[in-house]
């Protein structure tokens, strides 16, 4: 039917052609992006797949990350150990040096030094090594670092103990020691009985006597006599005492084998906390592990020795109740029978730091092996995704060429269906 109110073939061209013009400008945005889904309208359920995919990928690509991150603190920790490894033979050299007889005492003393100076080294290493802040070659506890690696599992590398303690290699005095109870402020102080360390008072049977016989085990017992004049009192300070112990243990004869038994027994140990300070005796050998100190008086005894000494002429076998006793601090080479026992803990140190050492190493090995098989996870995972996701061009530019098609057809279309209205006007004239 002719009409010139209503062009329902105008109407209907217009609609088809609204039709393909929106379907091009899919294809053109489809082929524009790449990407075959770029709303939710295009695809929901594909979309919701998709991000979930995405979310996948991202974390096993910051697993891997994350494990090369913890490589990286792996190697910075077991280069440290490689400089204690260093550290540690310079030490066993150096024990080993000392060990032999035919060095003297001040010769040793100087190993000894360059020894401690090494231990201290390792000591700072192990507290100043960190990665980001953390520190894994100084904790004793043995707390882990877990490594995120893109999964619900984390891989936990545990803290190692490289400090001087936690190698056993911890300077010092070996042996045994014993640290007397009673201290005094001042360690030359003798004016009377209430500062000096020791006082031998009047005696009507002469000189005034205190014989200490001290003994540690396996060695070889030192007797110290110290004597007051008669018929006064004789003042001792904490110095004067050491200086006699150390005078008879200093003068200790080779034993038989040809060890050398000579040391300085005594020493001034200071409290910092009550300021005051203490006679200290130490062990020769690092074996020991007791001492026993007999006093024996002959006159008058007031003050104290720093342990409980009776009076008057009674023996007295010092007790544990009366001393500090305990065993010594620590490994040195100072004496060749020290230095013996020093490459025994060195050697159990080496394979302490070897073990943890290992431990990284193959920790290292296990995160490389995780960042092969997250980028291979995380590869697959992409793929996945870009089947669901990607535009396919070939078959995008087909739509898209038949669409531009249909649009130019409907545009024609439309220009011939606006001109029908014109045919009615010849009937009108």
């Amino acid at each position: 039917m002719l009409t010139i109110k209503n062009n329902m073939m105008a109407a209907n061209a217009a609609r088809h052609l609204g039709k393909a013009y929106d379907n091009l400008g899919t294809s053109v945005e489809r082929l524009s992006s790449g990407l075959r889904i770029n709303s939710a309208k295009d695809d929901a359920a594909g979309l919701a797949v998709r991000e979930l995919i995405r979310a996948d990928v991202a974390v096993l690509q910051q697993g891997s990350r994350n494990a090369s991150d913890g490589i990286s603190m792996l190697q910075t920790m077991e280069g440290a150990m490689a400089v204690i490894d260093d550290n540690l033979l310079r030490m066993k050299e150096l024990a080993a040096q000392a060990a032999t007889e035919s060095y003297s005492t001040a010769q040793r003393t100087i190993m000894n030094n360059e020894f401690t100076e090494m231990a201290a080294e390792i000591e700072r290493i192990a507290d100043a090594t960190t990665f980001n802040g953390i520190a894994m070659l100084n904790d004793a506890d043995a707390a882990t670092v877990a490594i995120h690696v893109g999964t619900t599992d984390t891989i936990d590398v545990t803290k190692v103990d490289m400090t001087k303690s936690g190698l056993g290699i911890t300077t010092g005095t070996a042996g045994f020691e014993a640290i007397g109870a009673i201290g005094v402020a001042d360690v030359d102080a003798k004016a009377d009985a209430d500062d000096a360390f020791l006082a031998l008072v009047d005696s009507d049977v002469g000189d005034g006597t205190l014989t200490l016989d001290i003994k540690f085990e396996d060695e070889l017992a030192v007797q110290v006599t110290l004597t007051g004049t008669a018929s006064a009192t004789k003042y001792f300070n904490l110095t004067e005492v050491v200086e006699a112990i150390n005078t008879e243990s200093l003068n200790q004869a080779v034993a038989g084998d040809g060890t050398v038994q000579a040391y300085s027994m005594a020493s001034i140990e200071h409290d910092a906390d009550s300021g005051d300070n203490f006679l200290k005796l130490s062990s020769r050998t690092a074996s020991a592990t007791s001492a026993t100190v007999e006093a024996t008086t002959v006159a008058g005894l007031t003050a104290s020795l720093g342990f409980t000494v009776a009076a008057a002429t009674d023996d007295d076998d010092l007790t544990d109740a009366d001393m500090v006793a305990a065993a010594g601090t620590g490994i040195s080479i100072d004496t060749a029978a020290n230095a013996v026992l020093a490459l025994d803990s060195l050697t159990t140190a080496i394979n302490t730091k070897d073990s943890a050492r290992a431990t990284f190493g193959y920790k290292m090995n296990r995160l490389e092996s995780t960042i092969s098989i997250l980028d291979i996870q995380a590869e697959n995972l992409m793929s996945a995704e870009s089947r669901i996701s990607d535009v396919d061009v070939a078959t995008e530019m087909a739509s898209l060429t038949r669409t531009q098609v249909l649009t130019q057809a409907g545009i024609s279309m439309l220009s011939q269906a606006n001109s029908m209205p014109q045919m009615a006007l010849a009937l009108l004239r």
